[in-house]
């Protein structure tokens, strides 16, 4: 479980690509804290720990993974946002954030406001019932609050540290993001699913 609160900024050292999946090297100072099979959230999804260096750590992606997700379009010098899961006994800031994403989605629009920043994210419609305006969104990992929700797309704002300190500030038009919607509101949703007759 994590919080959609980035701990650090990784880099990609390196992609090996195996039989349908793809092992990934990244670069980070979190590495001497982590151990082997750690969970770590990259990019907002969920993978274990393989391999622990002195600065990196390497985890494998799976094919599920892959076709769920944007791990697969990573390449070497790519900046990605990372978060080791929640203690039981710290503050809990953020959202609760599984990194079991839902869909991708892709950026519609980046713009400035003052020393902040728009993104529109156009999501798939199967997401539509999950998403509601002030709920929270996790997008590629990082713990966000849907400022306007219209159609096929909803905004949120970034605040500057958020801007500064995440690969949100890489982000651009048509790029593919990933996106999770909050846990609570899908069992809600399932709940009501059931109770009114779907399966």
């Amino acid at each position: 479980m994590f919080t959609g609160l980035i701990e650090a900024l990784g880099q990609i050292q390196a992609v090996d690509h195996g039989s349908g999946s793809v092992r990934l090297r990244i670069g980070t100072g979190l590495a001497p804290e982590m151990r082997l099979g750690d969970s770590l959230a990259v990019n907002g999804v969920c993978l274990t720990v393989a391999v622990v260096g002195d600065d990196h750590v390497i985890a494998d992606v799976g094919p599920e993974t892959l076709r769920a997700t944007t791990l697969g379009s990573l390449g070497v010098g790519r900046g990605v946002n990372l978060e080791r899961p929640m203690r039981a006994d710290a503050r809990f800031g953020g959202h609760f954030v599984q990194g079991h994403v839902d869909a991708t989605g892709f950026v519609k629009a980046v713009r400035a406001e003052g020393d902040a920043h728009w993104l529109t994210i156009r999501f798939d419609p199967s997401l539509a019932s999950y998403l509601i305006p002030k709920g929270s969104v996790a997008v590629d990992g990082i713990s966000l609050t849907v400022a306007a929700l219209r159609g096929d797309a909803f905004d949120v704002m970034l605040i500057p540290h958020t801007w500064r300190h995440t690969a949100v500030h890489a982000l651009r038009e048509g790029d593919r993001v990933n996106v999770e919607c909050d846990m609570i509101g899908k069992y809600v949703a399932r709940a009501t699913q059931i109770a009114l007759g779907a399966s």
